[in-house]
């Protein structure tokens, strides 16, 4: 059966209000940004379950739909009210680049969330599981993946690339249920919906000048070359966010770092590096660079986490002492360690009380944190046995 495909602002409102009426919609986008920097929204598609009294083949027909933004006159804010009515739970595998899309079109995120690659995680699936994974897992069938690269904004689609762009939401529907049925018999409902917090915070998804450094690969930058790298890493991210390009078409990272440490004073100069020179800059950009370079300031170079807050001696013993209470309390649980806690975490846990670390947070406490702490106080201990390390309580101890 070939794929229903939305190209009209009447069909997509139609669709929408009925999809309105669901509990859960499903969710999945096909975009290309090869040659942009914000993604081009090429094709969404959408699944929700079965109505009271749907036959199989009105489902079949009906159930799933593709929407094509790029169809001539079409008007996607029905898809975009239907995306921020907060009574339809919308449904994605791995959302963020997905959602990232829905903040840049409408402004907004769509919500409420459900992610099924979080779901997994939270489920014992392993970090980062794939959907061709869960499909193969939990719905028991193969997934074809030979349009998976394919260019997305060519018209027309063809009949084997619809099909690929549907599967990506009908088999989700199987995938959310059995989750959703699995976190609320585990009693692990809540831990997802802390975690949908931080995909569901518009501020998640903002791209900020200032903090384009971050992407920077620098090793042990003094301050004369972190303060003209900082400037120009803000120069090329409003340059790129501007002019809808790459960030490495305006200008590599490798060139950013040489003329940051060189911090040329002529033009020439600025275009002879070794990097540099391989750059098609033009008059006026080499001029801002120039100009940025020589205006920018020496900054001390903040400390990566685990430098700024180094545990002695004894703290780090205790560090590693409670990373193996992690590993047991995340293996007996089902989930994976990263979830729970990083090593900075283990780290401020030894070293404080009451650390402000996401392990000592809602129920990542519940399955650590609190243990962590009646750790260091000699409340419980650790031993070995036949099923691996287990948590032993001694009692408090006196002062």
């Amino acid at each position: 059966m070939t794929p229903t495909v939305i190209t009209t602002t009447a069909d997509l409102t139609d669709l929408c209000n009925s999809y309105a009426q669901c509990d859960y919609v499903t969710v999945d986008t096909e975009f290309m940004r090869e040659r942009t920097y914000w993604p081009i929204l090429c094709l969404v598609q959408v699944g929700r379950p079965r109505f009271e009294d749907e036959t199989d083949a009105d489902w079949e027909r009906h159930g799933a739909a593709i929407i094509d933004p790029l169809a001539k006159g079409i008007d996607l804010a029905p898809l975009y009210a239907l995306m921020s009515d907060e009574s339809v739970l919308k449904v994605f595998h791995a959302a963020r680049q997905d959602v990232e899309i829905f903040v840049k079109q409408a402004g907004a995120v769509p919500k409420p969330l459900f992610d099924t690659q979080i779901a997994g995680l939270v489920c014992g699936f392993g970090d980062q599981v794939g959907y061709e994974k869960l499909v193969r897992g939990i719905v028991n069938v193969g997934l074809d993946k030979s349009s998976r690269f394919t260019d997305w904004a060519k018209r027309p689609l063809s009949e084997k690339q619809l099909d690929y762009a549907l599967g990506d939401v009908t088999h989700l529907r199987q995938i959310y249920e059995f989750f959703a049925d699995k976190l609320e018999q585990e009693g692990r409902a809540h831990w997802l919906t802390q975690e949908m917090d931080i995909l569901e915070a518009i501020e998640t998804y903002r791209v900020e000048p200032e903090d384009a450094w971050q992407r920077l690969k620098m090793r042990g930058p003094n301050a004369r070359l972190f303060g003209a790298a900082q400037a120009l890493a803000a120069w090329r991210e409003e340059t790129a966010q501007r002019k809808d390009v790459p960030r490495n078409r305006v200008l590599k990272d490798d060139a950013l770092l040489e003329i940051a440490a060189a911090r040329p004073k002529t033009a020439d100069a600025l275009t002879s590096g070794r990097m540099s020179r391989r750059e098609s800059l033009s008059r006026d950009a080499i001029q801002e660079l120039l100009d940025l370079v020589a205006n920018a300031p020496s900054v001390t170079p903040p400390k990566p986490a685990r430098e700024a807050f180094r545990p002695d001696a004894r703290q780090s013993a205790l560090s590693d002492l409670l990373r193996t209470l992690l590993r047991a309390n995340a293996s007996k649980a089902n989930v994976a360690e990263r979830l729970v806690a990083s090593a900075a975490d283990l780290d401020q846990i030894a070293m404080h009380d009451e650390p402000d670390v996401a392990a000592m947070q809602g129920w990542r406490r519940e399955l650590f944190g609190d243990d962590a702490l009646r750790l260091k106080r000699g409340e419980v201990a650790l031993s070995a046995g036949p099923d691996g390390v287990v948590v032993i309580e001694l009692g408090a101890q006196p002062a």
